[in-house]
């Protein structure tokens, strides 16, 4: 059961090639990066990564990634849903936010506004969230929402477990 602690207001705006410069603050950082690719990524390593982001939002209408703000239109991270990469049945859900937010019920609000998008665009397709085994935030989160953990070990050279909501 969700707590009744007050949720704070999110939207999302999906990404767009002017967008790389507020990407890389977020992402050269260690601490967020922490539980992603273990440590902050190199201005390449996030353009290469933009890019991508990038031709993932041209392709798809109503998935790809986002840029988070709250009410007051300040950037708190970023957002994605897309189909998994090894399996295009399922949708991935995943969030970022700067050190700043964390703690604050961003997460939650986040997570709660990509599963209703994911209702609206596919609402019988099981989602799944992928962290690091040592991100008990993240994973506290997630079973939250009714995720269930099926595999936890090394994917992509990286600690990873997976999460899956089954919405069959």
């Amino acid at each position: 059961m969700l707590s009744k602690k007050k949720i704070p207001s999110v939207y999302l705006v999906k990404h767009n090639p002017e967008d790389f410069e507020a990407y890389y603050t977020l992402v050269k950082d260690d601490k967020v990066m922490k539980y992603v690719s273990g440590k902050g990524l190199t201005r390449e390593e996030a353009k290469t990564k933009f890019n991508a982001i990038i031709d993932t939002n041209i392709n798809h209408t109503d998935l790809g990634y986002f840029k988070v703000y709250n009410t007051d239109d300040i950037y708190l991270g970023d957002a994605k849903l897309e189909y998994y990469k090894y399996d295009h049945n399922v949708l991935e859900i995943g969030y970022i936010l700067k050190e700043e937010f964390w703690g604050k019920g961003y997460g939650t609000a986040i997570c709660r506004l990509l599963l209703n998008k994911a209702d609206i665009i596919a609402s019988n397709v099981d989602l799944i969230g992928i962290i690091d085994p040592d991100n008990i935030a993240s994973r506290q989160l997630l079973e939250k929402f009714g995720f269930k953990t099926y595999f936890i070990g090394m994917e992509d050279g990286l600690p990873t477990e997976k999460l899956k909501l089954s919405r069959k």
